[in-house]
């Protein structure tokens, strides 16, 4: 217990003590939001892949899908990291830093005004990220309780509480900054951290090849009659695991707390180093998550999922670990907790202020009334987070976890496609956009309110968030060509920065000349 204590201590000191450092960044706007678009590669990377993998990865995700598929859940994690970590760097990266700085846009709905025209667009942007980022921060609290009651025997309203209000604390002082700051440290912490666990439950099961025939040796006639299928390639039922990996990897490319790292990145070099970092933790965290995960059936006459559901797996596995690595568990969870909860409130917080209040409820508002408005919000949405959090743990609210399921659905299904192809097609009109968001929006919530009168395939809120994502990709040209083309000044403009010439070291591009 001593030794589990003084490492909490010892991380949450650390992270206080950043936060308070980097209050020197903090003094503007952009440097409260962005960092002043100066953030180098490793942190960039890693403030990335911490705020895509949270506790509901580690325990939530992690136990439901190796429960529901077995070692083929690990496709899952290799999805993250070459789609949703890879791809989105190498398609995003570059334009999204070039245009936003072009665009002077410091958040999503911000972009979507400034490329499109107009300010209904950067309303309607800014009410969706509101209204479906706030359940999503709630939902990263899910899972804590079950491994702090494991770990020190607390209430998890204290948890809660207690790692809602430090995470607050050090996003206040330091803004984007320390976020990152503290994202990289907290990464460092989920590699070791997971690739530690992934060797100690694979060691008390007599190893990995042990491991693997005892999976193959399960069997559940309710899923599937094939044996063995646990331990298959691709698992007892590969298209609603083909979902999970759409959903979990295309959607990064148009979640706002992720996109707006390749706002503030720093140079060319840090994408090109930044891209094979983010890649390489996704892997490691991603796939250690989820392959460990795929092992969870092995522990079955030690979990009742009727009775204590999918978040009691991952506890369940640990639980016969030596203390200090339950420590170091604890720590890791808290770490991707933390760091997904600081981005969120960042986000909704910068979304409100320079989005909807800015030159509608106050039409004068300076730098500084500007970062006090962020600030108190940030109070605001970490408090309504733990409320909701503690409310459906104590009163088993289901509608509000159903809530936090369409989240991530809606709001990528809703950005993704109009963020890309603004990023890339002229032709990408304001109908378009408009198009993108209402269908996302009304086929989520209608798959929340209800939802047996979806089709079969996509009951799952997770198939269904899946489908938006896709079919924004068809919808947004298709109703772009149809409808009235952008104005040509608005396009040249947004496009012109692409255009502009820049100078470079060799390394970094081979010269025309030639030598013959």
């Amino acid at each position: 217990m001593i030794i589990k204590v003084l490492l909490l201590l010892v991380f949450f000191s650390v992270m206080l003590y950043i936060g308070f450092m980097c209050r020197k960044n903090s003094t503007d706007v952009h440097g409260f939001v962005l960092g002043g678009r100066a953030v180098g590669p490793w942190v960039t990377a890693f403030a990335y892949g911490t705020s895509y993998f949270s506790a509901v990865i580690f325990v939530g995700y992690a136990g439901q899908f190796g429960w529901k598929y077995g070692i083929a859940s690990t496709w899952v994690g290799i999805g993250n990291a070459l789609i949703g970590s890879l791809l989105a760097w190498v398609i995003l990266g570059r334009r999204t830093r070039i245009m936003t700085q072009h665009l002077d846009s410091a958040t999503m709905p911000q972009f979507f005004a400034a490329r499109f025209g107009g300010r209904s667009l950067k309303i309607a942007a800014s009410v969706i990220t509101f209204i479906f980022l706030i359940p999503y921060t709630a939902s990263l609290y899910n899972g804590l309780s079950r491994l702090f009651g494991m770990a020190f025997n607390i209430d998890y309203s204290i948890c809660v509480i207690v790692m809602a209000v430090l995470t607050g604390v050090y996003v206040i002082a330091g803004g984007y900054m320390a976020t990152a700051i503290n994202d990289f440290i907290q990464g460092i912490i989920m590699l070791f951290g997971i690739a530690a666990v992934v060797l100690s439950v694979l060691h008390s099961q007599g190893g990995f090849l042990a491991a693997l025939d005892a999976l193959a040796r399960v069997s559940d006639e309710s899923v599937s009659t094939t044996p063995g299928v646990f331990a298959s390639f691709f698992g007892p039922d590969p298209l609603n695991l083909l979902g999970v990996v759409i959903l979990t990897s295309l959607g990064t490319w148009g979640l706002p707390q992720m996109v707006q790292k390749f706002y503030a990145i720093k140079s060319e070099r840090s994408i090109s180093k930044g891209t094979i970092v983010s890649t390489f933790f996704a892997f490691v965290v991603a796939g250690g998550c989820y392959f460990l995960g795929g092992f969870g059936r092995l522990f079955s006459d030690k979990v009742d999922i009727a009775a204590d559901g999918y978040d009691s797996i991952v506890p369940t596995m640990l639980s016969g670990l030596p203390d200090i690595l339950i420590a170091v568990v604890v720590v890791l969870v808290l770490s991707a907790s933390m760091s997904t909860l600081s981005s969120l409130v960042l986000t909704s917080s910068s979304t409100l202020t320079l989005d909807l209040l800015k030159g509608h409820v106050y039409k004068d508002m300076d730098e500084k009334k500007q970062l006090f408005i962020m600030r108190c919000l940030i109070v605001v949405f970490v408090g309504i987070s733990v409320v909701i959090a503690i409310i459906q743990y104590k009163r088993n609210v289901t509608f509000i976890a159903q809530l936090m399921g369409v989240s991530w659905g809606a709001l990528a299904g809703a950005f993704l496609a109009p963020f890309l192809y603004g990023l890339y097609w002229r032709k990408t009109s304001k109908a378009g956009v408009w198009c993108s968001f209402v269908f996302s929006t009304v086929v989520m919530l209608a798959n929340m309110m209800v939802r047996p009168m979806f089709p079969t395939l996509l009951q799952s809120p997770i198939n269904a968030g899946a489908f938006c994502m896709i079919a924004g990709l068809v919808i947004v040209p298709v109703v772009s060509l149809f409808t009235k083309k952008p104005a040509q000044e608005l396009v040249d403009g947004a496009f012109a920065c692409y255009d502009k010439e820049v100078l470079v070291h060799q390394s970094t591009s081979l010269s025309d000349d030639s030598d013959e």
